[in-house]
């Protein structure tokens, strides 16, 4: 396996799991993640939270573990990175407000690299303008920023992910396996 460097951009109140999995995951099998949060400085951390699905309109909110990043946002350049991971939760509403982390997402595409999205991610592709005639799944709520940027929104199981072109993505955490597999197969092609 040619090993990859890849970049996660997260922030305070990412969804524990959609960062923790992938973030593991990607190390274990011998990638080098870096996680950044703009503003903050690598050993600073960002609080998560647990969004889980219990038979409420949508799903419920507790607080997670806090995520320990391991680079400088102020620091990185995405042209230093094979591929590009976004966790969800509800740190993509503010991210995608920071101007650098869209250009940052439009390099990825830009430059045809492989993109992972879970969740809420989709916000982030939606206000970068990444997504116009692709396929994307996301948490239901994002439906409508999926379909007003030009995405088709792909009504998936819950535990299932899609690809399209150098883009994977999924509904929420039931989907890792498929995602991190789907993302995997593309970074080995």
């Amino acid at each position: 396996m040619n090993n990859k460097k890849i970049l996660m951009i997260t922030g305070d109140y990412t969804e524990d799991y959609e960062t923790m999995v992938p973030f593991q995951t990607l190390l274990a099998v011998g990638h080098q993640v870096d996680a950044v949060c703009p503003d903050k400085a690598s050993g600073d951390t960002v609080a998560t939270a647990i969004h889980d699905f219990e038979g409420a309109q949508t799903y419920s909110e507790k607080p997670g573990h806090n995520f320990t990043l391991n680079a400088s946002f102020s620091e990185i350049d995405p042209a230093d990175y094979d591929a590009l991971v976004i966790p969800g939760g509800r740190a993509p509403e503010y991210l995608r407000l920071n101007q650098e982390v869209l250009a940052m997402v439009r390099h990825f595409f830009t430059a045809n690299k492989p993109v992972a999205a879970i969740c809420h991610g989709a916000q982030l592709l939606s206000a970068a303008g990444v997504l116009e005639g692709k396929q994307c799944s996301a948490y239901p709520a994002c439906m409508p920023e999926v379909v007003q940027s030009g995405g088709q929104y792909a009504e998936i199981a819950i535990d299932a992910a899609i690809t399209d072109g150098n883009l994977v993505t999924a509904p929420a955490w039931p989907a890792h396996p498929a995602w991190l597999a789907q993302f995997m197969a593309l970074l080995n092609s």
